[in-house]
């Protein structure tokens, strides 16, 4: 009868019921594995880039080490990264503080002017440049009219032309403004803005790099948010400074970090147009140390070092957000 008889183990036959687990999963690899893959990269990464490091360190270790150091030991055979007898008379001596050698005397030293000059220019043409790179990167970004990527792409195209190229124009036209300087309303018989602060800033008010930095950065910004304000009776001024601005700090913190940078250590412009040594900036100051076989070393370092501070100061404070605006900058969607 039935299967029994026949020898048939029913229990062989049936499917096996699935576990309560469901199937079972793939093996994985052990995490060991993982791990010391990750570990070598990581050794090899810092192989790499800690020779790089200290290459790139090394002369501004050593600048801020012989800022320290008497004459006599800064020219030294062996050269000195710790300072045997340490001084402050570089700092005192470019600062005027205490009494001058008579070779300082004799050369001159340095002035805090230099620096508040260059703190003046620097702020404000990186106010003002980033304030009219973010109106004209709206323009470009959001607003729309005839020949919008025309003008884009020639903006783009300054880019390519040198800086030397545009001096002689530039100096002609800062030297030729009316109403300045004793020139007539034709623009002479005077000076213009040559030697004053206004030739030293109204230059550098607009950049085509500032300018693409940001429209890139505004292209990812919804069109929908505008759209929403302007429902709501909003200006276009109004949408810009409420709506775009605060949604733009990574991009505008990244545009400041340059313009500043730009301005603090520009050397060139302020030694071309500027006479009056009380206008002088830090960058053309420092370089009236450097004189044939009366170089006051000393005097250079300290100055160097001090120039060198705000751009640290700078970038340690925004480096977050500077990162950030280059990181995400061209992302658009």
């Amino acid at each position: 009868m039935g299967g029994v008889s026949d020898g048939v183990d029913l229990r062989e036959a049936a499917p096996a019921a699935p576990g309560p687990t469901g199937p079972t999963p793939p093996a994985r690899e052990p995490r060991n594995g993982k791990n010391r893959f990750g570990l070598r990269q990581k050794a090899v990464t810092y192989l790499v880039l800690a020779p790089l490091a200290i290459l790139f360190l090394a002369p501004f270790a050593w600048l801020i080490s012989a800022s320290f150091q008497p004459m006599g030991e800064i020219f030294s055979t062996t050269p000195h990264w710790v300072p045997e007898s340490p001084t402050l008379e570089g700092y005192k001596g470019f600062l005027n503080v205490g009494d001058l050698t008579n070779a300082q005397q004799a050369q001159g030293h340095g002035d805090w002017r230099w620096f508040a000059n260059s703190a003046f220019v620097a702020l404000t043409i990186t106010v003002l440049q980033t304030f009219f790179n973010a109106l004209c990167a709206y323009s470009f970004a959001k607003r729309r009219f005839p020949g919008r990527n025309v003008i884009f792409v020639l903006f783009l195209a300054t880019m390519m032309v040198p800086g030397q190229v545009t001096l002689i124009p530039n100096y002609l036209i800062i030297q030729h403004i009316p109403f300045f300087g004793g020139n007539d309303w034709m623009g002479s018989g005077g000076h213009g803005w040559l030697d004053s602060y206004w030739g030293l800033i109204m230059p550098g008010i607009v950049s085509a790099f500032g300018i693409f930095l940001l429209r890139q950065y505004m292209l990812s910004i919804p069109d929908q948010l505008l759209e929403a304000a302007r429902i709501d009776g909003a200006s276009e001024f109004r949408i810009f400074r409420s709506v775009v601005l605060p949604l733009c700090g990574p991009a505008l913190a990244a545009n400041a970090i340059f313009t500043f940078q730009g301005a603090w250590e520009d050397f060139f412009w302020p030694l071309i147009i500027m006479s009056s040594p009380d206008k002088i900036t830090a960058p053309v100051g420092l370089a009236l140390f450097v004189v044939q076989n009366r170089t006051s070393w000393t005097l250079l370092f300290a100055g160097s070092v001090i120039a060198t501070l705000p751009m640290i100061i700078v970038f340690i404070v925004f480096q977050r957000r500077f990162v950030q605006g280059i990181a995400l900058t061209g992302i658009k969607g």
